[in-house]
């Protein structure tokens, strides 16, 4: 996504901002929309929740395919596509899971939990790597961890049990939990990847993480006769809105995806932290408000907690990228 030339940083950052909120703040809404909805005169639920990982997968391949045929074209030096099948692996399960615990538990609550990443991070590099971390550091861990442990320990509305679909709250914050677990490792295998084959342009990644993503996730949903992905399509077929709803879903975490890129190319990635975090706060209030998951004093004190740990993280983060500027 190119930007004219002598428009101020400013307005290149409000852009940003309202392209990545507008994004995935309705990209929320639709996965909420699809998780828990009853369709149709029948008023049967889309079960089959794994198969948006597929659709999204081809529209992200697409998508990339087209941006790198229009502004980049791809670079001689890049990683080879074969390079991406193992982190892809990882990056298929993941997000299946994520989307998968929304049966059993809040989209308020599912955001809150894959806010944490902070956690299993810290968790591998003290226990694998034996890395130390810094008290700050630990306090913001604390926040987080005590926040997610209170909203879970917290009672659920009633209201908000009704809309699930086999409501499970342990089994949906493990679900979660491993999400992020996955996404530990697809990261650190990206990073490996960006640092073997350093002319790797972002769009490269999303293409080569989603064409193998589309292959793995074709096989899982359509690999035998009796496959959910042969269910998923009847459904769609049957209830045309549910079709709409997971292509809109799709198109949002592609437009998404180069708001997120323009962001970290101009304004670096703690901006797009920053912008990222506060979006997962804005989608647990419109999510609360707009879509009929209310939330207790004590569950909206410990939304507080987790992101008052998030805020400080990154003001940790920003002042360490201070230090770096004044000593060179």
């Amino acid at each position: 996504m190119e930007v004219p030339v002598g428009v101020p940083r400013v307005l290149v950052l409000a852009f940003c901002v309202a392209g990545i909120w507008a994004s995935y703040i309705y990209q929320g809404i639709l996965q909420e929309t699809v998780s828990t909805k009853r369709f149709g005169p029948d008023g049967k639920r889309f079960e089959h929740l794994a198969f948006l990982n597929l659709a999204q997968n081809v529209i992200c391949y697409i998508w990339s395919l087209m941006m790198i045929n229009l502004f980049s074209r791809r670079s001689s030096g890049g990683a080879p596509l074969w390079s991406y099948w193992s982190a892809s692996i990882t990056n298929t399960i993941g997000p299946a899971m994520g989307i998968e615990a929304l049966k059993y538990i809040s989209y308020p609550a599912q955001v809150l939990v894959k806010s944490s990443k902070m956690i299993p991070v810290m968790l591998m590099g003290t226990l694998v790597y034996g890395i130390k971390y810094t008290l700050p550091e630990y306090i913001c861990t604390s926040l987080v961890a005590g926040g997610i442990s209170a909203f879970a320990l917290s009672k659920t509305s009633s209201k908000t049990i009704s809309k699930l679909a086999h409501p499970n709250a342990p089994y949906g914050y493990g679900l979660c939990f491993l999400n992020l677990v996955f996404d530990g490792f697809t990261n650190a295998t990206q990073d490996s990847i960006k640092e073997r084959y350093p002319k790797t342009s972002a769009w490269e990644i999303m293409l080569g993480m989603n064409l193998w993503g589309t292959i793995y996730n074709v096989i899982y949903m359509f690999g035998w006769p009796n496959a959910a992905g042969y269910a998923a399509v009847s459904f769609c077929k049957e209830h045309p809105e549910v079709a709409w709803d997971i292509l809109l879903f799709c198109l949002c975490g592609a437009v998404g995806q180069n708001f997120i890129f323009l962001t970290i190319s101009r304004f670096g990635s703690l901006a797009n932290t920053t912008i990222t975090t506060t979006r997962k706060f804005v989608s647990i209030v419109v999510s609360s408000l707009l879509s009929g998951n209310p939330l207790s004093v004590k569950q909206w004190g410990s939304v507080f907690m987790v992101f008052s740990g998030l805020s400080y993280s990154i003001f940790l983060k920003w002042r360490k990228l201070q230090k770096k500027k004044r000593t060179k």
